[in-house]
């Protein structure tokens, strides 16, 4: 094995990105196992990752920034319901690309990972703005998201467990979903404007 002095921080986390997502599992990707695919010894990868944790940190940071980017991608210039439609169909592609780092987007992180909470506030700025083209804000806007994320999830993870095998269009059971809980949140600003 070759000296690897291309290697950087950004490539190690990117294929450790690829291993993680080829096997479904983020606990799929072991220093030794990352070290092979790239061709190094495992000792070298110190050099940019200080622990198999420090390497799961890094693929959390990048798969929330990859999120958080295809998110805004999706919502450019929409608002209200079609942005939220948008936002409820890219989450759910990213889930399906992305099956071995999903799982690193959901939590909530710790308040004293600095990188890590500036992307998840970010990612809750941005729904929060299209819940206020609905007419939703404050604590109502925070509840509409905390169902948002509950039936992406749960539809998402049902999906990747294929829980879901009767000879029915999936794409169309998602669709009514999002439109379900979306009629729910116009029913919800519709009676707040008629108070």
């Amino acid at each position: 094995m070759g000296k690897r002095r291309w290697l950087d921080r950004e490539l190690v986390i990117a294929r450790a990105i690829e291993m993680a997502d080829s096997a479904g599992s983020v606990t799929a990707v072991s220093l030794t196992a990352l070290a092979r695919a790239l061709d190094i010894r495992t000792p070298s990868l110190y050099n940019h990752v200080a622990s198999l944790e420090d390497l799961q940190h890094g693929m959390a940071v990048a798969a929330l920034r990859q999120l958080l980017e295809d998110l805004r991608r999706a919502s450019a210039g929409l608002v209200g319901r079609p942005a939220l439609e948008a936002v409820a169909c890219t989450y759910r592609r990213f889930a399906q690309a992305h099956p071995g780092i999903y799982s690193l987007t959901i939590g909530a992180p710790d308040p004293n990972d600095k990188e890590l909470t500036v992307l998840s506030q970010e990612l809750i700025h941005m729904l929060l703005l299209l819940l206020a083209s609905l007419g939703l804000y404050g604590d109502d806007a925070i509840h509409a998201i905390r169902g948002l994320r509950a039936i992406l999830h749960g539809f998402t993870l049902l999906e990747m467990a294929e829980g879901y095998m009767m000879p029915l269009d999936r794409d169309e059971s998602f669709e009514r979903l999002v439109k379900a809980y979306l009629d729910g949140i116009d029913a919800v600003t519709d009676s707040a404007l008629e108070a």
